[in-house]
């Protein structure tokens, strides 16, 4: 793991950086990204979303042993282990597991029962930025699977930003693509899925927090629905 001690970049300078690759193919980006930061560099892959699963599928073709994370709330969907497993299948990787330092039962007798209903946040807090936080301790970079057409608040993703909450630099390749780009992508590649995306849920979480979207809804519509919250916490 890389112990490369980095300095935030000024705003000139990441703006440059994100002329640069703002032509670019997502492919060329993780090229970029691979070759600047070599070891310190780590995917965070949720098993969940498409965007990741085609970062994935694109980062393995460029680099088979690159590290990968992903966070296992304890709440997952079935399904999300599964399409896990068929990635490990497919793609011999080997992802690490970040978990929260509580149990569910802990949590519940530390926070009260089903905090994801009383605050939400908290447990994001728990079950997701504090284990991020871990996975990314001594890395100089991660790649996330941003994209602006998939909420308000991520319409200005850049390839390349500057994370403050986590101290280095996330590189998000598919902030140009569209969803229907990604799709086109999986479909291409005989990417592997979480099938729940065809049962009514594009955009996948924790079992308590994750309903189906109804037609005509936001793709985002389904998580945390009725709360106001739109964001988990890593990124926002």
């Amino acid at each position: 793991m890389a112990t490369e001690q980095i300095v935030e970049p000024t705003q000139e300078e990441l703006d440059a950086l994100n002329a640069e690759l703002s032509s670019r193919t997502p492919q060329e980006i993780l090229r970029w990204a691979m070759d600047r930061f070599g070891d310190g560099l780590i995917l965070a892959c949720s098993f969940g979303g498409i965007s990741g699963m085609a970062l994935l599928d694109m980062a393995v073709k460029l680099k088979p042993d690159i590290d990968i994370f992903y966070l296992d709330t304890d709440f997952l969907f079935p399904e999300t282990y599964r399409t896990r497993d068929r990635a490990v299948e497919k793609y011999g990787i080997r992802p690490v597991a970040f978990k929260s330092r509580y149990t569910p039962e802990e949590q519940a007798q530390e926070f009260g029962d089903e905090l994801w209903r009383s605050n939400p946040d908290q447990c994001c807090a728990l079950r997701k930025v504090e284990p991020n936080r871990r996975a990314l301790e001594g890395r100089t970079a991660w790649i996330a699977g941003l994209r602006r057409d998939q909420a308000s608040t991520r319409r200005d993703v850049q390839p390349v930003s500057w994370d403050r909450k986590f101290g280095l630099y996330k590189i998000s390749p598919l902030a140009y693509w569209t969803e229907k780009d990604v799709w086109r992508y999986i479909f291409a590649n005989d990417v592997p899925y979480n099938p729940l995306h065809d049962q009514g849920y594009p955009s996948l979480g924790c079992t308590y927090c994750t309903r189906r979207v109804a037609e005509g809804e936001d793709s985002r519509a389904g998580r945390w629905s009725g709360t106001g919250k739109i964001e988990c916490g890593l990124h926002k």
